[in-house]
Formats: C-alpha cells, sequence, structure tokens
C-alpha cells in the first residue's frame, strides 16, 4: 500500500459530523474505519486539541492535525511523515454506526464507518 494511499485512507475517513453544538462531537473517543475496494482498511482517531493518531492498514501508525474549513474537515499529516497539503472531505451527519461513501486522496472509492470506542 503506498503512503498516499494511507494518508488518504485516514483523511477520507474523517469527514464525520454528529450533534449540533460541535460538528465532530460524535467522532471524539470513537473509531473511523475506512474500508477500500481490495477490503483493506484503516483506522483514525480524532481528538478534540485539534490532533489525529491512526493506525494504516499495515499497522504502522500515523498522526497529525485536523481542522473544520466552511462544511470541510481538513486533514494533515505530520507523522510518520509531513505532508505539506491538507486533505479536506465534506462532513457527514451522524453518529456511531454512520457509515457514509467517500472517494480517497487517488480518487478511489472508500466507505468510512463509526465506530463505537477506540477499536484497532
Amino acid at each position: 500500500m503506498t503512503a498516499g494511499r494511507v494518508i488518504l485512507g485516514l483523511l477520507a475517513v474523517a469527514s464525520i459530523a454528529a450533534a449540533p453544538s460541535t460538528p465532530l462531537d460524535a467522532a471524539f473517543g470513537n473509531t473511523i474505519v475506512t474500508t477500500y475496494p481490495d477490503g483493506k482498511s484503516t483506522r483514525m482517531w480524532l481528538h478534540r486539541d485539534g490532533t489525529y493518531d491512526g493506525k494504516r492498514a499495515n499497522g504502522s501508525p500515523t498522526a497529525g492535525v485536523w481542522d473544520l474549513k466552511k462544511a470541510k474537515l481538513c486533514i494533515t499529516q505530520h507523522r510518520p511523515f509531513r505532508v505539506p497539503v491538507a486533505f479536506c472531505t465534506p462532513l457527514v451527519t451522524g453518529g456511531v454506526g454512520t457509515t457514509w461513501r467517500a472517494k480517497g486522496l487517488k480518487g478511489e472509492p472508500v466507505v468510512n464507518t463509526l465506530v463505537a470506542g477506540r477499536q484497532g
């Protein structure tokens, strides 16, 4: 799996919105799982302080920062290497159990699911 694909998965997965108080409330404390067409998946955990960490399909860790810009969630990877450009994806309304389709960094279709707790 290429680094770009992994970044894409983690970024695409992060497109979740929840309770009216804060668009990302449902994501905090839970896991965003992104599944690719080949069946491989990544996991991402958003933190209220504007950071995230995740696990690539091969089990290696990744981390960075996130920000809300208009109606989009934008993520910038800092580890294992810094990516100078943010990946932005539209927010999706829902809570734990919400599943939505999106596109990965390379434009491939992915399926995202918000799973209860820190899974993986």
